[in-house]
């Protein structure tokens, strides 16, 4: 009984040991096939055009290729569940916003949550803002103000209900006691469209708003989600230059794998995206978007999420919106 015990002990040792083995030597030569990288909104869309981009360039690296596949829906939740199931192998990443990561689950019932989600980079983020056509009356912030105060029930678009730059817009009005009526859209270029079309007062900018801003069709009066002013529209203030406490944190872009990513191989996926991100030609594509340029490392990104919960917890719990 005693050699049969310590041959069973003998062979499971061994077993154990080729196994850490070929999984040693398997994310040794990693990659050594095709790797998925899904997009969590629509082809065309800044996210898609830039992760393409982020693919094209990484795949010169890593010697594979790269298939970009676009899962839009729920607001990126339907890629984000579907990255969440698959094996931390690095054969399948996602392009996705931080926002649909720490706030959409308080939201709804999601078939993930944030502890499945590994971070390797954020590359660029979305800033959002107040905006309303550059013939309305309104020059400043203060005017738009007062009108609002005087007229209650201003209507506003956005890309939709709850989004970043909605709740920019309602954390501005309960700063300066305003009543807004909120008129959600499929995403910020039917905003852009409804305030084009003189449909609503303003909208809730999502960043597609900028060049409509640059070539003279709209006006910023205020810019959420940042503590200083963008050096490139220095004359737009932001909500502490109006005496009021920041908004929600900036919706980062960011490139994700599910948890439990080997160290060997998220080093090298990060290190891959991180020399793409960094190329005169990448940051010219960011630009033409009018995306800020934001590399931060995963583990950085990640250590934030605490507290980004938190302040979207006590804004839903204020709101009504959660018990």
């Amino acid at each position: 009984m005693k050699l049969n015990t310590k041959y069973r002990l003998g062979a499971l040792a061994a077993s154990i040991a080729t196994g850490v083995l070929i999984h040693g030597a398997a994310f040794a030569k990693y990659p050594d096939k095709a790797i998925t990288m899904y997009v969590a909104f629509a082809a065309g869309a800044t996210t898609d055009l830039t992760a393409r981009a982020l693919a094209q360039g990484a795949e010169k690296i890593l010697g594979v290729p790269i298939a970009v596949e676009n899962k839009a829906g729920g607001g990126a939740t339907v890629a984000n569940g579907l990255l969440a199931s698959k094996k931390p192998d690095g054969y399948t990443l996602l392009v996705t916003s931080t926002g649909s990561i720490t706030v959409r689950p308080l939201l709804m019932k999601l078939a993930y949550k944030p502890q499945d989600f590994q971070v390797l980079m954020q590359y660029s983020f979305y800033i959002g803002g107040l905006v309303v056509p550059a013939d309305s009356p309104w020059k400043t912030v203060d005017e738009f103000v007062a009108h609002a105060k005087a007229n209650p029930g201003m209507t506003y678009a956005s890309s939709g209900p709850n989004t970043q730059q909605q709740i920019g817009v309602e954390s501005f009005a309960r700063c300066k006691g305003l009543s807004f009526k909120h008129v959600p859209t499929k995403g910020g270029s039917s905003a852009n469209t409804a305030l084009l079309g003189k449909h609503v007062d303003f909208i809730a900018g999502s960043g597609s708003h900028i060049p409509l801003v640059e070539q003279g069709s709209f006006r910023e009066l205020v810019t959420f989600h940042i503590d200083a002013r963008d050096p490139k529209r220095p004359d737009i203030p932001v909500m502490k230059d109006i005496g009021c406490p920041p908004t929600n944190p900036p919706n980062g872009m960011i490139v994700v794998a599910p948890a439990g990513l080997p160290n060997d191989v998220a080093a090298k996926l990060t290190a891959a995206f991180k020399t793409v991100s960094e190329t005169p030609e990448f940051k010219k594509l960011l630009e033409k978007y009018n995306l800020d340029y934001a590399y931060e490392d995963g583990k950085s990104v990640q250590s934030k999420f605490p507290a980004e919960i938190e302040w979207y917890t006590k804004y839903f719990k204020d709101a009504g919106v959660m018990k």
